[in-house]
Parts: C-alpha cells; sequence; structure tokens
C-alpha cells in the first residue's frame, strides 16, 4: 500500500473531523427546521446579490448546507477521502485556508457565471419587463407562480436560485491531490477502474466545461463552482511553492 493510502484508515485530523462534523450538523438542521417554519436556505445559501435574500456570510454558510442526501454524502467522502491526507500533510492551519478559500472562491465564480448569463437574458428584453422582474419576482415566486414569459422566468430563476455545498472547496482538495499525487489510482463512485488523480482531474474540468455552457434544462449543480474551486485551488497552491522556504514540501511527492 502507498504511504498517502496510509492514512485513510488513522485516526482523523482535527480539521477534517470538525468539518465533517459541523457540516453533518446543519444537514440535521436542514432536516429539522422547516418543521418549525424556519427555512435555513433562505439565510445560508448563496445567494445572488441583486436577491433580497443575499448577505456577505453566505459566502462561507453556503458551504456547510446541502440539497439532498446524495449531495452531502458525496462531498463528504470526499472530504473523508481526500482532505484527510491533504489535512495530514498541511497541518489545520493551512488546511483550513486552503478549504475556505477555494470554497469562498468557488462561489464568486458561480456569481460570475451566474452574472454572464443574467446580462445574455436581458439584452433579450426591454428595460421595462427587466424592472418588473426585479421589482415584482421574489413575489411571484413567493405565491407559487411564475412569469409567462420564458425570458421573464429565466431571469428570475438566476436572481433567485441560490447556491449550497462544499463541492467547490472539495474540488479544490481534489486539484491539491492531483497536484501532490498525480499518478496515485483513484476510483469513481461505482465504476470499478481506477484513474490516475491528473487524470481524473483532466476529465471533471472537461465534464465541468461542458455541462457548464451547455446549461440543460433541470441540471441544478453549479459547475462553474467546481471550476471555481479547482482554480482558486490551484492559484493558492502555486503561490504557496513560490513562497515557502522549503520547496521540496511539494516538489517531493511529485
Amino acid at each position: 500500500m502507498n504511504n498517502y493510502g496510509n492514512n485513510f484508515f488513522g485516526a482523523l485530523p482535527a480539521a477534517t473531523k470538525n468539518l465533517l462534523i459541523i457540516t453533518a450538523l446543519v444537514w440535521l438542521a436542514q432536516l429539522l427546521m422547516p418543521r418549525y417554519g424556519v427555512d435555513l436556505s433562505r439565510w445560508f445559501a448563496l445567494h445572488y446579490p441583486a436577491s433580497a435574500h443575499f448577505l456577505p456570510f453566505q459566502f462561507v454558510t453556503y458551504m456547510f448546507m446541502h440539497g439532498s442526501w446524495a449531495h452531502i454524502f458525496v462531498n463528504m467522502f470526499g472530504l473523508y477521502m481526500l482532505g484527510t491526507v491533504i489535512n495530514q500533510m498541511w497541518g489545520t492551519k493551512r488546511f483550513l485556508t486552503f478549504y475556505f478559500v477555494t470554497g469562498i472562491g468557488a462561489g464568486f465564480i458561480h456569481l460570475l457565471a451566474t452574472f454572464i448569463r443574467i446580462q445574455i437574458v436581458e439584452a433579450n428584453m426591454p428595460p421595462e419587463m427587466i424592472q418588473m422582474v426585479y421589482a415584482e419576482g421574489t413575489s411571484v415566486i413567493n405565491r407559487g407562480m411564475r412569469f409567462i414569459d420564458n425570458d421573464a422566468q429565466n431571469l428570475n430563476r438566476l436572481i433567485h436560485t441560490s447556491a449550497v455545498g462544499a463541492s467547490g472547496a472539495i474540488s479544490g482538495i481534489l486539484i491539491a491531490f492531483a497536484m501532490l499525487f498525480p499518478t496515485a489510482p483513484l476510483y469513481i463512485m461505482f465504476i470499478p477502474i481506477p484513474i490516475k488523480a491528473k487524470h481524473l482531474v483532466i476529465v471533471l474540468v472537461l465534464a465541468s466545461l461542458f455541462f457548464g455552457f451547455a446549461n440543460f434544462p433541470g441540471d441544478r449543480i453549479a459547475h462553474f463552482a467546481h471550476l471555481g474551486g479547482m482554480l482558486f485551488g490551484l492559484i493558492l497552491i502555486l503561490y504557496w511553492r513560490k513562497t515557502d522556504k522549503n520547496r521540496n514540501y511539494y516538489e517531493h511527492y511529485y
């Protein structure tokens, strides 16, 4: 067994363990609080800045919320399997810095992609219709209704669809793992064929680009958030490699 493989079965480092616990507790709260009329997504999911529900701290809190059992399982499985290794190598401070920088960066890229899509939709709409969507969109959603005009409805959806999940930060962890252990064999869930970490990253980048630009109806995955997590992870690692006094801290693992 490779050295990094031994870490999977050891004691969880504190940062990884606490992230797993906090995320699980938040998910439990997501399941229970609606019974008391409290919608946590209203406050803690990442909303588009033009939405009345946007709050700056959502760039952090959205990472601890998830949309389904499958969503939280995949992300936490990735945090456990890959994050444990990176956490043990880097220590608590650097690992948490990386986790939050990539997660916040993913949220920023997601909102940037949403902004671009909004500009494209608005280009085909008269100004008075755009103004109507911004003024009445929240009320339309609260009443369980929708705009008849497709462009108006798409604009309202873009403005008021929130993002949740640690996928951006997990994507950053994946890029870190691939840079440190490029030839390490990884398995995609339910596919019994190993793929090298560096090749898996390439596949996921291409897939995220394709599905992100395709924007298929009903696709609720924030593909550009995944790309954002990888991008910020890559930038941060390259920055650390340049500024760290001990260059072998990274190069030893290639």
